[in-house]
């Protein structure tokens, strides 16, 4: 009989199996939904499905650096025993190498790759079943093209940085950071970059405050501006006071024209 795409979906959806698996089992029952799961559960194929649903809390970000590219990856599993497990590093590290190889962007491109001669969802499946876990990729992001480019990733493995510059600087400055952003979380590069209407508001946060405190109001645009300068202090790297010295920023720490042109922190959430 003629097995139709949907009734692979389905039983896809079902079972978290991929869609060769599921269309030759259902090849094999007529088409039979119920028989088709069973006949998984047989092979142990239907095993991974049942975990799909379990929650993943836990896990690890990994980061993978090429050439002038690179790639920082977050993985999910569900106990931090099989976050520390070397197969689950093997299946991060060989899914950051194919976001470099492949140039992925977006992980429906990566869902929809074939990965050593198997379809993205059955690559998966055989590590939940090695590791008796769900496991799922959450976010990645690559920086490709870039002059010169650092990483660090925290010793737990749950924080991850990658920092590039505009030119070659020196290893040890540009590791400290890269550290230096894993350690503050800061939310934008420079006061350029914040968001105009999360400035507005804390523009208007700040004169309600200055009123409330019984300022003139002839000195409130003054009080604005020097709190807005702290503010940035607080959120935009370049701006902050540097880990290492805080008697000096960040941006005070470059020097001979370097620049952070652009960084990326996960954080295991």
């Amino acid at each position: 009989m003629t097995i139709t795409a949907s009734q692979v979906n389905e039983l896809r959806e079902k079972t978290g199996v991929g869609l060769m698996d599921c269309k030759k089992v259902l090849v094999e029952t007529d088409g039979n939904i119920e028989d088709a799961i069973k006949k998984l559960r047989e092979k142990g194929l239907a095993k991974a499905s049942k975990k799909s649903g379990r929650s993943t809390n836990e896990g690890q970000i990994f980061i993978k650096e090429s050439d002038n590219s690179a790639v920082i990856l977050e993985l999910n599993c569900e106990t931090d025993f099989v976050a520390n497990n070397d197969q689950f590093k093997e299946c991060g590290i060989n899914l950051c190498q194919l976001i470099l190889e492949k140039k992925i962007n977006t992980l429906e491109e990566l869902k929809s790759l074939t990965v050593s001669g198997k379809t993205y969802a059955d690559f998966m499946s055989e590590y939940v079943m090695k590791l008796g876990e769900n496991i799922s990729v959450k976010q990645f992001k690559p920086l490709t093209n870039q002059e010169y480019l650092s990483s660090y990733i925290h010793m737990n493995g749950k924080i991850g940085v990658i920092v590039s510059f505009n030119k070659s600087i020196d290893n040890e400055t540009a590791k400290s950071i890269a550290m230096h952003i894993a350690a503050t979380n800061p939310a934008y590069l420079s006061p350029k970059d914040v968001d105009p209407t999360e400035l507005d508001n804390e523009k208007e946060i700040i004169k309600k405050q200055a009123l409330q405190e019984g300022k003139p109001e002839a000195i409130i645009e003054k009080i604005t501006e020097g709190r807005i300068n702290k503010y940035y202090k607080e959120v935009c790297l370049i701006e902050q006071a540097y880990i290492k010295d805080d008697k000096l920023s960040v941006k005070q720490v470059l020097g001979n024209g370097e620049e952070i042109t652009k960084f990326i922190r996960f954080s295991l959430s």
